[in-house]
């Protein structure tokens, strides 16, 4: 009897969710529910160490000197992916067309593209510090569109704790700015995409009812596209005549895998946070694997180095702590339910308030 019961049990859970994946509202809820700030932010983390280690095996053992193409394949294999998923009846269901213009989701694939593609041209021409450099410059640059776009600000002592983090990974990483003209082009045009990448993955997520699943696969396409369209321009020839062994194919095969859950993952991490603390999320990344080399590997970073990624740890935690503080004050203003009757009918109508919280 209670075996049956809990088939029963199993299988109508399994019916609740299945349903609701049907409409995008409910998965949404699905979405908020197991993947919280916290959670996103902690599987995106892991997995961009991952795919840092798996690009560098790659790109160094295996020899593959393909940076455009490497992130193509990434893609095609996050489309491939989502289009299983989809013939399998899991991937959850976009929001109505009438909701989200198709120009914004176009819009979202193209800077996907120029954002990748000209990282990967800024890291080829550039000197690791000028890049460095400009990866701060992206924090900056989010405060600033959003202020622009859409009126968003954030508090004096959130400005202050994000200079601290910038000046701490400016410190910590930032050791020869070699210039060269043309790689100094490509890295201010690369600081704008990247910025409006995140901030458009971050708005889209929060203010309509896209998951993250449902908004790649409608973006995907169009970033392999375009990507498609950058390969001959940025990356050298000799795709086709390396050597597509099994050993070399699967270390590639595994860059694409983790690429897809990279893609996912930061997907989740911007629709339960924000693009700033996404930005605030990478640079931590830096910081701890400076300091994991320096403390488990015995690198020597120098003391400069590690003073800077000290500092900026600490500007990291104190704009998180402004972080939950604000959320717990919007948690505690939010209004409660009003009940009002109506005298001649009897009727109780409620009007519930909301408030948006953003972390």
């Amino acid at each position: 009897m209670q075996e049956k019961q809990s088939g029963r049990a199993l299988e109508e859970l399994r019916a609740s969710l299945y349903n609701e994946l049907r409409t995008s509202e409910g998965a949404k809820r699905q979405q908020q529910r197991y993947c919280g700030p916290v959670v996103a932010l902690s599987f995106n983390f892991m997995v961009a160490v991952g795919i840092i280690m798996a690009n560098k095996l790659v790109m160094g053992k295996v020899g593959f000197k393909f940076p455009i193409f490497l992130t193509f394949v990434h893609y095609l294999t996050a489309w491939v992916l989502l289009a299983i998923f989809k013939a399998l009846s899991v991937l959850p269901v976009s929001p109505p067309s009438k909701t989200t213009p198709f120009s914004s989701l176009f819009a979202l694939g193209v800077v996907m593209a120029f954002a990748s593609g000209l990282a990967n041209t800024s890291l080829k021409y550039n000197s690791i510090g000028f890049y460095q450099m400009a990866k701060i410059a992206v924090t900056p640059t989010i405060v600033l569109a959003e202020f622009v776009l859409f009126g968003k600000t954030i508090s004096f002592k959130k400005v202050l704790a994000l200079a601290v983090v910038s000046v701490g990974v400016a410190v910590a990483t930032v050791t020869d700015l070699e210039f060269n003209l043309f790689g100094a082009l490509v890295a201010i045009a690369w600081i704008i995409p990247s910025a409006i990448n995140k901030i458009l993955w971050s708005s889209l997520q929060q203010q309509g009812n896209w998951t993250a699943l449902a908004l790649m696969w409608k973006t995907t396409p169009v970033t392999v596209f375009f990507l498609g369209a950058l390969m001959p321009w940025i990356d050298p020839p000799g795709v086709l005549s390396f050597q597509w062994d099994v050993n070399n194919s699967t270390a590639i095969l595994i860059s694409a895998l983790l690429g897809f859950l990279l893609q996912w993952s930061g997907a989740l991490a911007l629709g339960a946070t924000s693009a700033t603390t996404h930005v605030v999320l990478g640079q931590f990344k830096t910081c701890v694997i400076l300091l994991g080399g320096y403390l488990i590997f015995n690198s020597d970073p120098g003391i400069v180095s590690i003073g800077g990624a000290v500092v900026a740890l600490t500007g990291m935690s104190v704009y998180t702590t402004l972080n939950l503080q604000e959320s717990k004050d919007n948690t505690k203003q939010l209004p409660k339910q009003v009940v009002t009757k109506s005298v001649g009918e009897g009727s109780t109508d409620l009007n519930v308030n909301s408030t948006s919280i953003v972390v």
